[in-house]
């Protein structure tokens, strides 16, 4: 960490620790606590490197969880003859698909649950986005720490939904329908929980950057 002399309560030679943080821009809160621009920079490249691969994960996992939650391939079998496939809204046989009209617990359960995945990812990419902006109004509000809290909260339900179906479909559906396996969508669903869970260890990584650099800002 460089040193620099204060004049007129400025910094020479250096940018002031809280240069992103004090309202007044560039003033150092005490003598000789200056860091390089350079070294400002590289926190910040850092930061938003750490925030832009976050949000590029959540916006896949989030495009993923709705993708699964809708379309009708969460599992294949083979029924009179001929092959079908079923959902979690729809099932499909002999070219013609009916909606699923029973309720059933863990259906239920599941569309519940990567439904709440999907909204709380969505909340979490809307915070991720207002983490870019400096609002004074939001000065002590992490938005970087709300989007990571997000998207493990989506991680979560995505987690509870397909451990509910899979744990029923291996007991009690597979038992029934001698030729079956899990389709496309029902992958889908398991890679939006590895996008989820990496966008909310992007975004903690860059909160513990962003609260490092506060720290040292306030020596």
């Amino acid at each position: 960490m460089e040193t620099a002399v204060e004049e007129d309560g400025r910094c020479t030679g250096c940018y002031c620790a809280a240069l992103l943080q004090d309202k007044q821009r560039g003033i150092c809160l005490r003598r000789n606590k200056c860091i390089s621009p350079s070294c400002i920079v590289t926190a910040c490249v850092r930061m938003y490197s750490f925030m832009g691969g976050g949000l590029f994960c959540a916006i896949i996992g989030n495009i993923l969880i709705v993708v699964s939650t809708a379309t009708d391939y969460w599992m294949q079998y083979r029924l009179s003859g001929s092959y079908a496939h079923q959902g979690l809204w729809r099932y499909c046989m002999a070219n013609k698909c009916y909606m699923q009209t029973a309720s059933i617990a863990y259906w239920n359960a599941t569309r519940a649950f990567m439904i709440l995945s999907g909204m709380a990812c969505f909340a979490g990419i809307m915070a991720g986005i207002l983490s870019f902006a400096h609002f004074s109004a939001f000065e002590r509000f992490s938005r970087s720490f709300a989007a990571g809290i997000m998207f493990f909260i989506s991680t979560l339900f995505v987690l509870l939904a397909m451990s509910i179906y899979t744990g029923v479909t291996l007991s009690f559906l597979g038992k029934r329908f001698g030729d079956w396996r899990f389709s496309w969508s029902y992958i889908l669903g398991w890679v939006a929980m590895l996008m989820t869970f990496f966008a909310g260890i992007f975004y903690m990584c860059a909160h513990r950057m962003y609260e490092s650099r506060r720290v040292v800002g306030s020596r």
